[in-house]
């Protein structure tokens, strides 16, 4: 659903927010709603970029921090830079190499990718082109039986955690996608569940609704497999308190890009409660309006662990395909490292420390 002749980086492309301009002109406008849109008056997605713009960045200098080393670990896996690709569905309405093209920028970027249950390329076939930090975002199947075969599939194709949206039982009301009349094209489907029993649709809200993950089954979910649960679309902190006493192994603060319910708080000013109540038990990564590596030491400097990026992964695809996917994911982080040395931190550890932050 865009014109795939765009496999260059374009001379103008200098920022996220170009990629932005420019995926908005070449992908078709059904995609592009799909895409870029959020729920209801997408106030939660304006709002999760505005958030970042209200903090400021309080430098320290002569620290001797000219050079900035990005590395971190999670879950006993090295990782060079804390930036994630947030799990996208459907990458083929950007480019007719979908997730494959996806995951060879991030394994280029060493950026950890996690692939989402609605992924256009199946799981294994992206396992074979990825780098060694990837893991599988999992929405609940209506069998249990199906959702431990996805369990088994990723185990057996080397995904390293299983990343399980908590905060979607159902889809929010996205207007933009109504008024642009979203159909996935014939020859996209979600390819990783082919062979399992559907959802209901077409008005089954109520069965829908019956399907909705407890805490029962994060708890099941953990028990059957020995790779690290994440929970994703953890907001509140009784909630995060929750998770640790499931045996979560993290917890993803996110409101879904504001796709699932408007006027949620944005995501960045939701986390240093959850912080607080974590208190360094698990990791606590983050998303939401992330368009800047001075977003991403925003958002460290605030407590995340890690964070992930989402929709300019897909514009990135839609303009210039691996490339371009790659040279977002670089973007971040030059940026981000320039931020770290001018604020004078030399390592991701000394970014909490650093009295970055003030209103």
């Amino acid at each position: 659903m865009t014109d795939q002749s765009h496999n260059e980086i374009p001379a103008g492309a200098v920022s996220l927010a170009d990629y932005e301009r420019l995926a908005s002109e070449r992908l078709h406008p059904k995609a592009w709603a799909f895409l870029s849109g959020g729920a209801g008056d997408e106030i939660t997605v304006r709002w999760n970029r505005e958030a970042f713009d209200r903090l400021q960045l309080l430098p320290r200098v002569l620290r001797g921090a000219a050079s900035a080393d990005s590395r971190l670990e999670m879950f006993g896996r090295a990782f060079s830079h804390p930036i994630l690709l947030a799990p996208v569905a459907y990458h083929r309405l950007a480019h007719p190499h979908g997730e494959l093209a996806t995951a060879t920028a991030a394994a280029a970027q060493e950026a950890g990718l996690v692939l989402s249950t609605l992924s256009s390329e199946t799981l294994e076939d992206v396992a074979a082109v990825a780098g060694p930090r990837r893991w599988l975002q999992l929405y609940l199947q209506p069998q249990r039986a199906d959702t431990l075969d996805l369990v088994r599939r990723a185990e057996a194709a080397g995904y390293e955690a299983l990343v399980l949206t908590v905060d979607a039982p159902i889809n929010g009301v996205r207007d933009r996608e109504r008024r642009a009349g979203f159909a996935l094209p014939n020859g996209i489907t979600a390819a990783n569940l082919a062979r399992y029993a559907q959802f209901p649709s077409g008005g089954a809200l109520e069965q829908l609704m019956a399907l909705a993950p407890t805490w029962e089954d994060v708890e099941w979910l953990i028990g059957e497999t020995t790779l690290p649960v994440v929970l994703k679309g953890i907001l509140h902190p009784d909630d995060a308190e929750l998770a640790v006493a499931s045996g979560a192994a993290g917890i993803i603060v996110s409101n879904h890009g504001g796709r699932t319910l408007d006027t949620v708080p944005p995501t960045l000013d939701l986390l240093p409660a959850v912080v607080s109540q974590i208190e360094g038990r698990i990791p606590v990564l983050m998303d939401g309006g992330i368009r800047r590596g001075t977003d991403v030491l925003k958002a460290m400097a605030l407590g995340a662990t890690a964070i992930l990026v989402g929709r300019p992964i897909v514009y990135g695809l839609a303009v210039a395909g691996p490339l371009g996917v790659a040279h977002v994911l670089r973007l971040l982080r030059d940026e981000f490292a320039i931020a770290m040395a001018l604020t004078g931190c030399a390592t991701v550890a000394d970014i909490p420390r650093a009295n970055l932050i003030r209103q």
